[in-house]
């Protein structure tokens, strides 16, 4: 065992030396699960940094932190929220002070090595950056990045001018404009980890490195080396800069400026010296600081944050455990919410009144939990890892023998309520059962429980692997308990839960149904459907709402139409077009044709003419429409709802709104959300939009809410 010589205390950074010329940086921010980078922390780096330039008798440095699985999560971006109307200038020297910060790394007179375990991120990155080498464990959690971009920004102190001069242009490219981490197998590949070791043998590994580098002086090569230009030739950097470009284009669509941003300071860096192409990037940061989608992204970082800390109550009440989970239904839905909870080891039974169902459901569970990205294809020791925590079974008892049973049978009340009366009476006194009912009023299937403050919504959103968002829906009878422990729960599944009052359509179903409602009836006053669909893509929404009827299921977004129609008559349609389709077997995607046709080898929306034939004897006088005008009446009757809901009270923030659009149907992210968008147009504005669109009747009529912020100049964000 190493003795500690030396220490020194600060209040995130602790100077230890556990051998004499090696000294040791460990970062530990008191009362924090992971470290991030605050004004404070860069203070205490370079008050370090002061002292450690000045001794003559080192041989090297490792930074590590005290923190297991995670290393730097990046900058405190509570900070940076309270930075955003500064002066550009003061964005640059910001920039400058951080890249000159991590740039003395490289400068000291003796090796700097970063000993990486877990999660090192964004500005964490850019200050290994700095160092001479990275090491890392090969643990699961080490995971490296610089997810910039998805904030609305790009690296900005020194990411883009370091890193391709570590691991190539065209990898740095790669890294810096997608914003997704790498694992530690792949940062070694690509030359950006000197190695990969054991967690516990870090720091013997570092200091063995140190010894390496400081006997073959490769790392004062490196130094001189990483200074100067990239050698590349014109053919190459014009090659790499066309695709980049095209590929950036394709997957933001233009609403996302920071990739490309971060594009152009990569290559135009690239033939530049480091220095030079740190001030390149220091400028470029700073015209992407604090623009809209900054501000956007940001708000959205910021609700994902609030909802891993809330608990779902006013009041703090301790969840239950969740031991077991039995799922009553083997179709897409129940395999879903299955997986999940094998993925997470948490033993699960599968059940269905159809044995074929079941086998292929027990299939479809294995087949998705057992999937590696890295073969693309089941992977045997998965199956053997997670085969023994599902059951499938046809007995009633075995099912109602877990801790937390879900129904996820077909979306009708009598059928399920009849499920319920035989299985409630088996289940234990502190068992819950739960509901993944879409629009059905839980107050409404609790009746005739014997516990009904045992029972609960449950709402998974298709794809269950892919939707991060459940709806908890609490019936009248719902007790604090179920709810906390139902919201623990979900938040052990990976998922971000929100507690929902009962009502119908929930909060996202009662949201989305306006907008697609809205996108029917612009169509049978004489819109196209590629116009319909376009609009709402230029919006940002990631498919269009005749897209989405197709994908959701014409026959279910029917009865959930029918649902809504019946609980707010004045404001929701119901679609002769959609029965008329319906009747024809145009179910959507799952039939073949819709809105679209998808009897094409990709079975991708095609549009068919065959849809005039339905659709025209339905279609009055045709109206011209403009873009705008067509995005505004997809848009306006959702916030309106928005506003509805929050007069109802069926959540308890306006954030919880924001967060479950964007969750729960691909709300663009670079608008903030619903709420935080409208906060950006105006109150005022909103209500001078809805003007023209009065004879529509109560779907575009102002709300109290609305006037009323209008009048006082407030906003949903106070």
């Amino acid at each position: 065992m190493m003795a500690q010589s030396r220490t020194s205390q600060s209040r995130t950074i602790t100077l230890s030396t556990p051998q004499p010329d090696i000294a040791v940086l460990t970062l530990d921010m008191p009362g924090k699960g992971a470290n991030v980078l605050s004004r404070s922390v860069l203070d205490e780096l370079a008050e370090h940094l002061d002292a450690l330039e000045k001794r003559s008798d080192l041989a090297g440095l490792v930074i590590i932190s005290g923190k297991p699985g995670t290393f730097i999560a990046g900058a405190d971006l509570r900070e940076f929220a309270a930075s955003l109307d500064v002066p550009k200038s003061d964005v640059v020297a910001i920039c400058r002070r951080g890249q000159a910060l991590f740039g003395r790394l490289s400068a000291c007179p003796f090796v700097t090595v970063a000993a990486i375990d877990g999660i090192v991120l964004g500005g964490g990155t850019e200050w290994t950056l700095g160092c001479d080498r990275r090491i890392a464990s090969h643990s699961e959690k080490t995971q490296i990045g610089l997810p910039e971009v998805k904030l609305g920004l790009m690296p900005g102190w020194g990411g883009t001018a370091r890193l391709p001069r570590i691991v190539g242009l065209g990898n740095a490219v790669e890294i810096v404009t997608g914003g997704e981490s790498i694992d530690a197998k792949a940062a070694r590949l690509m030359n950006l980890l000197s190695d990969v070791v054991p967690p516990d043998d870090l720091l013997p590994a570092a200091i063995r490195l140190i010894r390496a580098e400081q006997q073959s002086g490769a790392w004062r090569e490196d130094r001189v080396r990483r200074a100067q230009p990239i050698e590349m030739s014109e053919t190459e950097l014009g090659f790499l800069g066309a695709t980049a470009s095209g590929y950036i284009q394709q997957q933001t669509r233009g609403h996302y400026p920071a990739p490309l941003a971060a594009l152009e300071v990569l290559l135009g860096g690239a033939g530049m010296p480091v220095e030079d192409a740190l001030s390149m990037e220091a400028e470029a940061m700073a015209d992407l600081f604090g623009s809209p989608v900054n501000r956007a992204l940001l708000n959205v970082f910021f609700l994902g944050d609030r909802n891993k800390k809330d608990t779902g109550l006013a009041r703090e009440v301790k969840p239950g455990h969740i031991d077991s989970v039995a799922v009553i239904g083997a179709g897409i839905m129940g395999q879903g919410i299955a997986a999940a909870n094998v993925r997470r080891h948490i033993p699960t039974t599968i059940s269905d009144a159809m044995p074929e169902a079941l086998r292929r459901g027990v299939e479809k569970v294995l087949e998705e939990v057992s999937y590696n990205k890295a073969i693309k294809g089941p992977d045997a020791k998965r199956v053997v890892e997670f085969g023994p925590l599902l059951t499938a079974t046809a007995s009633e008892a075995e099912v109602a023998a877990a801790s937390l049973v879900i129904e996820a049978i077909v979306e009708r009340a009598d059928v399920k309520k009849s499920l319920f009366a035989k299985i409630e009476p088996l289940m234990h006194g502190q068992a819950i059962l739960a509901s993944n009912t879409s629009t059905i009023p839980i107050s409404q299937l609790a009746d005739g429980l014997t516990r009904p403050e045992r029972f609960i919504g449950l709402h998974f959103f298709n794809p269950v692997r892919k939707m991060p968002l459940v709806e908890v829906i609490r019936g009248r009878k719902t007790s604090d308990e179920t709810v906390a422990t139902v919201v623990a729960y979900a938040k052990r599944l990976g998922k971000s839960p929100i507690v929902v009052a009962d009502g119908p359509g929930f909060l996202v179903n009662r949201l989305l149904l306006p907008y697609m409602n809205e996108a029917v009836q612009l169509l049978l006053e004489g819109a196209s459907v590629k116009a319909i669909d376009r609009a709402a893509k230029n919006f940002g929404m990631p498919m269009g709402p005749l897209e989405l009827f197709d994908v959701v299921g014409l026959d279910t977004a029917q009865h959930a139409g029918r649902t809504m129609h019946e609980a707010f008559p004045d404001r929701v349609a119901d679609s002769p077009l959609i029965a008329k389709l319906v009747a024809a077997g145009r179910l959507g995607q799952k039939s073949g044709t819709g809105f679209f046709s998808y009897k094409n080898k990709r079975k991708r929306a095609e549009l068919d003419p065959t849809l005039d034939e339905l659709s025209r004897p339905l279609i009055g006088s045709k109206s011209q429409f403009t873009e705008a005008q067509m995005i505004d009446r997809l848009i306006l009757p959702m916030l309106l709802e928005a506003t509805r809901v929050l007069e109802d009270k069926i959540v308890r923030d306006a954030r919880d709104v924001d967060l479950g659009l964007i969750y729960g149907i691909g709300f663009p992210p670079f608008r903030g959300g619903l709420l935080f968008w409208a906060d950006t147009v105006g109150a005022a504005e909103i209500i001078k939009r809805l003007e023209p669109y009065k004879a529509l009747g109560a779907r575009y009529e102002p709300t109290e809410v609305l006037k009323q912020m209008a009048g006082k100049g407030t906003k949903f964000y106070n």
